[in-house]
């Protein structure tokens, strides 16, 4: 347990990753009040929508109203998510309110790969390398490799970590040819095949070969161990997560209609908080807004929390 941090970095992404899955379609004015609400709970880092193409993701047609429509939050960073040149241009017309970052976005297996982006990996590091040059031309900043499907793939089968790494040399590979410098590394589990061992193998195995980088996680709940997986990684130094409130989300191309989104950011603030972790969240307020958007989409969300409430609520009761 030495190796426990001492306070994680959440990022929030119920806005955009939860409301790109739901059949909606979820009024606009609904998904800014939720932006707003979760802006008041002390998380620090919201992700608030995806400017991609409305034909395959309709859930995002209006992108640019709720980019536009909220209202930021001082010391709160907001973030949206683009695959191409066409979607960072819509992104930069909120540069005044948006924080845009660059990142090279491959599949650990090429199977995904093509399901979720329609281009195997060979295609796809072509496009990452067009990309990052798109992005030093607006002089935004390409600092991180995501990984998705780092631990597994409905239609791959295993990934091993072996093959992990050579995913995320290759993402580095394409910055270092730009002369750009990655700083972090996320590792995603995007169609829920993680479990506690691979956990503590990939990051260990990414880990070793490159010591001095930000791992991350970004966590689904699809088959229930998410917060076993938070709580591996945890366990190994990882400081910053990625979550959704009240499990909103998963991902739409993963060949699993109904399977739970991802980790809730309520569950995993519980989590932290027990384990002595600062998160800089008020549980009990973010547990409210995982209500909300119970209300907003008009079903239950995966969230245990949303109806056991925090231990704290109960400690108070107990007093």
């Amino acid at each position: 347990m030495a190796d426990l941090p001492n306070r994680v970095d959440i990022h929030e992404e119920g806005p955009r990753e939860g409301f790109q899955i739901e059949p909606g379609p979820i009024p606009t004015a609904d998904k800014i009040a939720l932006i707003e609400a979760l802006a008041e709970t002390g998380l620090r880092h919201i992700q608030i929508c995806s400017f991609v193409n409305p034909r395959l993701v309709p859930g995002w047609a209006d992108a640019e109203a709720v980019a536009g429509g909220f209202r930021p939050k001082p010391g709160v960073e907001y973030t949206a998510l683009w695959f191409n040149e066409n979607g960072l241009n819509r992104a930069l017309g909120f540069a005044d309110r948006l924080t845009l970052g660059g990142s090279i976005s491959l599949a650990a297996s090429n199977a995904f790969s093509i399901k979720n982006l329609n281009r195997p990996h060979a295609e796809n590091l072509a496009a990452m390398r067009k990309q990052t040059a798109v992005h030093q031309k607006h002089g935004i900043k390409v600092t991180r490799v995501g990984i998705m499907a780092a631990f597994g793939c409905n239609y791959q089968g295993d990934i091993s970590p072996e093959l992990v790494v050579q995913t995320v040399a290759d993402g580095l590979a394409i910055a270092a040819e730009a002369g750009e410098t990655i700083t972090d590394i996320s590792l995603a589990d995007t169609m829920g095949w993680a479990t506690p061992i691979r956990i503590e193998r990939g990051v260990s195995a990414v880990r070793e070969r490159w010591p001095d980088l930000r791992i991350g996680l970004h966590l689904h709940d699809t088959r229930g161990l998410a917060v076993a997986n938070a709580h591996a990684g945890l366990r190994l130094g990882v400081t910053k997560f990625d979550s959704t409130a009240g499990g909103l989300g998963g991902c739409p191309f993963a060949g699993q209609k109904g399977a739970a989104g991802n980790i809730a950011t309520e569950e995993l603030a519980l989590l932290c908080e027990e384990m002595g972790i600062d998160t800089g969240i008020d549980l009990d307020a973010l547990i409210e807004v995982g209500r909300m958007a119970e209300r907003i989409v008009g079903h239950a969300l995966p969230s245990e929390l949303l109806r056991a409430g925090s231990l704290d609520a109960f400690r108070r009761k107990a007093a």
